[in-house]
């Protein structure tokens, strides 16, 4: 711990003159540097990506005739596929793909559900978007930072994101590319590095 001098200022402000012989002091620790983890879907490249794929459909040759759905529910975060059979459902999943991906949403946060094939042979399928780390992933993270032997960093689980803290910059730049070599199931974000 350092001990600084600084000079005190209360006597200028209350209209008397500066006198540089009145110091006070002040202890200076070593500050603590941190970076948050989190992951998340920008619902608005979604919607342009979803109009983008709708008007494809409508247009491309090979769905002339055909009736193919999309629809974006904001508020439970997915997109519901339906298309006359199940090879066209592929054709429109992977319109849709292509479309998220040029609008640079990530890929690896979508988690493409279980077709169902229905009456008259139309087949349907809901697109989960993810937004947040889960809880269990949020663990698994926090407990591969330990294991990996990074001693001054800790972990905090804020909900859906985390925040590891540690003196050392260098440490927090080594933890950032540990993580992005490893893979959880979404895309990893770095944010607030002070």
């Amino acid at each position: 711990m350092r001990t600084i001098e600084v000079p005190s200022y209360e006597s200028a402000s209350r209209g008397i003159a500066f006198d540089p012989t009145l110091t006070a002091t002040r202890n200076l620790m070593a500050k603590k540097q941190s970076f948050d983890i989190s992951t998340s879907v920008d619902f608005q490249e979604v919607d342009n990506a979803v109009n983008q794929a709708i008007k494809e459909t409508q247009t491309r040759y090979d769905f002339k005739g055909t009736k193919c759905d999309l629809d974006f529910d904001r508020e439970a975060g997915v997109v519901k596929l339906e298309a006359d059979d199940e090879y066209r459902l592929t054709q429109v999943t992977a319109v849709l793909r292509e479309k998220l991906s040029r609008r640079q949403v990530p890929l690896k946060n979508i988690d493409e559900g279980k077709v169902e094939v229905g009456t008259l042979g139309r087949a349907r399928q809901v697109v989960g978007l993810k937004n947040g780390i889960d809880q269990e992933t949020a663990k698994k993270i926090s407990r591969e930072i330990r294991d990996e032997g990074f001693k001054k960093a800790q972990v905090q689980i804020q909900g859906e994101e985390l925040r590891v803290t540690s003196a050392s910059r260098d440490e927090l730049q080594a933890i950032m590319a540990f993580l992005k070599s490893k893979d959880y199931g979404v895309e990893l974000m770095f944010g607030n590095y002070r």
